[in-house]
This record gives C-alpha cells, sequence and structure tokens, in this order.
C-alpha cells in the first residue's frame, strides 16, 4: 500500500502540526481505535461474576454492566456520526478516544457499582463520538479504490472478529489477572491511537453547516428509549409497563424525527443514504446480522461454563475458531467482491450463518465441543466474514464525503442497536422457554438455549431475503 493511495487534498487543522502521509500508521491506528470499541461490548461478559462479588452487584442490576454501554453507545452513534462531519472528524476521533481511554482507567479503579456504572456511561459517550468518525476517517483517507476496498475489508473483519476476540481476551485477563485488566488494557492502546492519530492523521475538508439540534434530540431519545426498553423486556417482561412506555415513547419519537429530517434543510440522517438500493439493503442486513448472531455468544458462553463446566478461559479460546475464520474470511473479500459483486457473497455468508445456528438448535446437555460446537462456530465465522465484509464497502465506497460521518453512524446504530434487539428478544424467548420446561435445571436451561437459536435461524434467514434484493454489481 503506498503513500500515493491516501488524499492528498484533506488539510490538517490549523495550527496542528501532521507528519507527512503514513497509510500503515494511520490504517493501524484506526481499526485499533474500532477493535476497542467492539471489544467492549464483549470483553466484560466473562468477567461478569468477579465484578458482581467484589463491588457487590445485584443479581438483577449486574447486567446494566453491558447494558448502560450500550444503551449510551447505540444512542448517541447517530448524533456522534453528524458532529464529526460539522465539527472536524479528526477532532472529534480524537476527543472520543481521549474520552473512552480516560474512562477505561477510572473504571479500573472502580471501588462501588455506581462508580464502575460512571465509567461505562463514559465510556459509551467516548465510543459514540470516536466510531462513526473512525470509518469515515476511513474512506476519505483511502481514496484510491483497492486500497479503500482492503482497508474497509480489514475493518470488517476487524468489527466482526472483536465480539469473539473479546469473550477470548476477557477469558485471558480475567483468569491470569484481575476483572480490573479489562478495563486498563484499553489504557496503552489508547494513548498510543491518540498519539498517532494527533501526528499522523489528516482532517479531511470541512463542509459549512449547523447541527440538527431537532433532529439529533428525537434520534437520540428515541433510540435510547427503544434500547432501554428491550433491555428491560428481557428482565421484566413484555407486560412491564415501563417496557411499554419506553417502546412507544421512541417509536414515536423515530418518527418524529423522521419527519424533522424530510424538512430539515441539513439533516442529521440524510434520508438521501437510503434512495440506492444495495445501501438500503446492506443497513438492514447490518442490523438483522448481529440481531441473530447475538445467541451464539451471549448462550455459547453460558452454555460452555454452566453446562460443560469450561473456565473463562477455556470459554474464551472456544470462540478462537470462530474469530480466525472471521478475519481470515474479511482478507479475502478485497478479491472476491470485484469478481462476484456483493449479492452471491452475502447470500452464501447468510445461509452459512443460518446452518450454524440450526445446529446450535440440536444441542442437549452431553454435546462435546466437537463436532456439535465446533462446526457452528466454523459455518458462523465464514457465514459473518462473507456476509458483513461486503456491506462495509457497499455502505461506505459510494457515499459523497460529506455524507460519510452520518452514514458511518447509521451503520454502526444499524449494527449496534440490532445486537441489543437481538439479545433482548432471545432471552425473552429463552425465558419463556425455561418457565415452561420441565427437568434437571441444566436441561431446562438447554431447552431454552435451543429455543432462542430457533428464533435466531428465523432471523438470519430474514437477513437472506434481504440479500435476494442486491443488484448483481460490484461497488465502484
Amino acid at each position: 500500500m503506498s503513500e500515493r493511495t491516501l488524499s492528498t487534498n484533506a488539510p490538517a487543522l490549523t495550527g496542528t502540526r501532521v507528519r507527512p502521509n503514513r497509510p500503515g500508521i494511520v490504517l493501524a491506528t484506526l481499526l485499533a481505535c474500532q477493535l476497542m470499541i467492539v471489544l467492549d461490548a464483549t470483553v466484560m461478559n466473562v468477567a461478569l461474576p468477579r465484578i458482581q462479588s467484589d463491588l457487590h452487584f445485584s443479581a438483577t442490576s449486574l447486567s446494566w454492566v453491558i447494558n448502560i454501554y450500550t444503551l449510551v453507545f447505540g444512542g448517541l452513534l447517530l448524533l456522534g456520526g453528524r458532529v464529526g462531519d460539522l465539527f472536524g472528524r479528526r477532532r472529534v476521533f480524537i476527543g472520543g478516544l481521549a474520552l473512552f481511554t480516560l474512562a477505561s482507567l477510572v473504571g479500573g479503579f472502580a471501588t462501588s457499582a455506581e462508580w464502575l456504572l460512571i465509567a461505562r456511561v463514559a465510556q459509551g459517550l467516548g465510543a459514540a463520538a470516536a466510531g462513526p468518525s473512525t470509518l469515515a476517517l476511513l474512506t476519505t483517507t483511502f481514496t484510491e479504490p483497492k486500497a479503500r476496498l482492503r482497508a474497509l475489508a480489514l475493518f470488517s473483519g476487524m468489527s466482526s472478529a472483536g465480539f469473539a476476540v473479546g469473550l477470548i481476551l476477557g477469558g485471558l485477563l480475567t483468569e491470569w489477572l484481575s476483572w480490573r485488566s479489562v478495563l486498563f488494557i484499553n489504557v496503552p492502546f489508547g494513548i498510543a491511537a491518540v498519539i498517532f492519530a494527533t501526528r499522523y492523521l489528516q482532517e479531511p475538508e470541512r463542509h459549512p453547516a449547523k447541527l440538527d439540534l431537532p433532529g439529533a434530540i428525537t434520534a437520540t431519545g428515541g433510540i435510547a428509549a427503544i434500547v432501554y426498553g428491550f433491555i428491560r423486556a428481557a428482565s421484566n417482561g413484555w407486560g412491564d409497563s415501563y417496557t411499554l412506555i419506553s417502546l412507544f415513547l421512541g417509536i414515536g419519537l423515530i418518527g418524529a424525527f423522521l419527519a424533522i429530517e424530510i424538512r430539515a434543510e441539513q439533516p442529521l440522517l440524510p434520508l438521501r443514504l437510503f434512495a440506492e438500493r444495495n445501501r438500503a439493503a446492506a443497513y438492514v442486513n447490518f442490523c438483522l446480522g448481529p440481531m441473530a448472531g447475538m445467541s451464539m455468544f451471549f448462550f455459547l458462553s453460558q452454555y460452555l461454563q454452566e453446562v460443560r463446566g469450561f473456565g473463562a478461559l477455556a470459554t474464551g479460546f472456544a470462540f478462537l475458531p470462530m474469530a480466525l475464520l472471521v478475519f481470515g474470511t474479511s482478507r479475502l473479500i478485497p478479491r472476491l467482491l470485484p469478481r462476484f459483486g456483493p449479492k452471491p457473497l452475502t447470500l452464501t455468508g447468510t445461509a452459512l450463518m443460518a446452518a450454524g445456528l440450526a445446529l446450535l438448535t440440536q444441542l442437549s446437555v452431553d454435546s462435546s465441543y466437537f463436532p456439535l460446537l465446533f462446526v457452528p462456530l466454523v459455518l458462523m465465522g465464514l457465514g459473518m466474514g462473507l456476509a458483513f465484509s461486503p456491506l462495509n464497502v457497499i455502505i461506505m465506497s459510494t457515499v459523497p464525503p460529506r455524507d460519510a460521518g452520518a452514514a458511518g453512524g447509521v451503520l454502526q446504530t444499524m449494527q449496534q442497536v440490532g445486537a441489543t434487539l437481538g439479545l433482548a428478544i432471545l432471552v425473552t424467548i429463552f425465558g419463556t422457554a425455561t418457565r415452561h420446561a420441565t427437568g434437571s435445571p441444566h436441561q431446562v436451561l438447554v431447552h431454552g438455549m435451543t429455543t432462542a437459536s430457533i428464533a435466531s435461524v428465523v432471523i438470519a434467514s430474514l437477513a437472506f431475503f434481504v440479500a435476494l434484493t442486491f443488484r448483481k454489481v460490484a461497488p465502484r
């Protein structure tokens, strides 16, 4: 990858000394930031039992260690993308990354549940600022088509594999050190990323604009209310009054947001992003894919530890085949996508995902790792790599530079909200199935997991049918 792959007409911030373009360092910095953001959604899972013991969380409040980050991150992504467009993506990226790193340091020293949750909120704020700008900087920095395709494929592989890598890393750190190291690990990488970003990242061209405050308020409030409603439904059921109020409020606010965006002169979410058929379908599948895949991470990690007796470290490494295949497959996308186009790759990927999830419906209390767990992990790894990597390219390769931040914000919002809603729906199905099941505790648990896996197969099948709508063309 040569330095000519970088845009040479993107001025740096006034008064900031930025060194000559170093595409390798720029790419590594942006990928490191994305990996940290994605890891933080899953790296805490394996550490939850020890966090509960040390900080005296109740059984019901413990889930907020994960959910509060998801709620803030998912609710503010759209706003974060547009803020980067308006006030400078480099500046917003560095500021968000610095906040995320500082919050990780503070959270690692937490001595109470409240302290940790406040730190998680700050992490979500930093991630929502840095995340959309990461993708926007990638697309505006690598302007040569082949270089951009490679960079976007690596970004997609990092995003998809990061969920599984988070479980592996969480198991390693929790077992060898402590749960606090799960937060502290962000600090050195965050500091290095801030330093390299300050020295090597160019500021893309700024476009004069004003912030769509009514859109920002309704979008952020609507997404946060919907995410909270589904999170609460998972623990309190669909009949809970706060669940229903949150969901109806969220739907109403999203409706108001769309009405505002139609009339806004400079909208927070340019609806023209959905005018192109492939891009619109890619956005939908970026929601459905994580929605289906969350059962793999959430339920299998419980199955391995509670039913099969795996330790935290062994549970993390059980997901290694999937992580390697996701990342490895994403490296092939730059060769496959120009040759075959997005439709065959995404169809193949979603079909493999559905097949892997279907095998999980056959789990029993006595199922061994080989083959009934290993094979689904392999199929999911191949499927996620083929299904998701083209979506990043489809969405970001044709979007105008002025909308790159908004497009990245919508993409990551779809991914984050899809994962959150999927987990809430699947956990609700799991809870309903276990309440009506009989047998030993392990048999009841497995029955709930396999029932939830059936729902995951249905969602993955929907993603397959959406992929059928892609035009048979490769991105330019």
